[in-house]
């Protein structure tokens, strides 16, 4: 028998139309934040940035293809890692088949990670994706952005990220329990270690064309991404919401098979 409270189904419908009472009081809150973000000053881009992608060495205004928006999600891959980062594996699950309804609304989308093509372009064909996905192998980007940072950064304390300063990372190989065990998890997933795998960061950037004229127009970091998280969207409509007790989830090509 269940230990869940249980009631009837008048009961229930009570504590539902309670519950909708919240929710739209959290939909207008969302929508309040949007007119906010929107409202925020743009910001010119001075520095000429340059990618690779599948159509060769590109400006970040090739990346706008022809439209007044662009949209980057930030991809933890660094140039040490062997594979792309699992959590951010499952958002691009998420924002792979997105990209075509954004194109035809004036916004162009790309991913956008350190790692040289070549390995984002066996990645990506490996999962079976379709998003543009460009290398800033080469390029300033990542660390303007405040994705990627050196090991010097990490040792002296400078790392900013998600608008604060950190502080000086430990260096704790073989530790084990809590957040740091799931951390060399993760890591070793990517076929990394632990101060490598944290040289890069996840986020999203927004930019805008208008004049020819390229602005910065918002970012967002660490659970700022949580929204593109599509299966968490999911998990917290379901009875038992996340249920998380570690890090359960895989590559999509990596669960065993039921």
């Amino acid at each position: 028998m269940t230990t869940h409270k249980t009631g009837t189904r008048e009961e229930w419908l009570a504590a539902r139309l309670e519950l909708l009472k919240a929710e739209k009081e959290l939909t207008h809150h969302t929508d309040e934040v949007a007119r906010q973000r929107q409202e925020l000053p743009w910001v010119r881009i001075g520095k000429e940035y340059r990618f690779d992608n599948e159509e060769g060495s590109v400006s970040l205004a090739d990346l706008f293809k022809g439209r007044s928006q662009l949209l980057v999600y930030h991809f933890m891959f660094g140039p040490d890692y062997k594979a792309g980062c699992p959590s951010c594996s499952s958002i691009a699950d998420g924002f792979n088949g997105v990209v075509v309804h954004l194109e035809n609304h004036d916004v162009a989308f790309s991913a956008v990670s350190r790692a040289p093509l070549a390995k984002l372009q066996a990645y990506k064909q490996r999962l079976g994706w379709t998003f543009p996905w460009a290398s800033s192998f080469k390029s300033d980007f990542n660390n303007d952005f405040s994705v990627s940072f050196t090991e010097k950064e990490q040792r002296d304390g400078s790392v900013e990220y998600n608008y604060r300063r950190e502080p000086v990372l430990e260096w704790r190989p073989g530790q084990e329990g809590g957040g740091a065990e799931a951390e060399a998890k993760i890591a070793a997933m990517c076929g990394t270690d632990v101060p490598a795998f944290h040289r890069d960061r996840p986020g999203m950037s927004a930019f805008v064309l208008e004049d020819g004229v390229i602005y910065h127009t918002y970012s967002t970091y660490a659970r700022g991404v949580d929204p593109l998280f599509g299966m968490y969207v999911w998990l917290d409509r379901a009875p038992r919401g996340r249920n998380e007790t570690g890090l359960w989830w895989r590559r999509h090509d990596e669960y065993p098979a039921r």
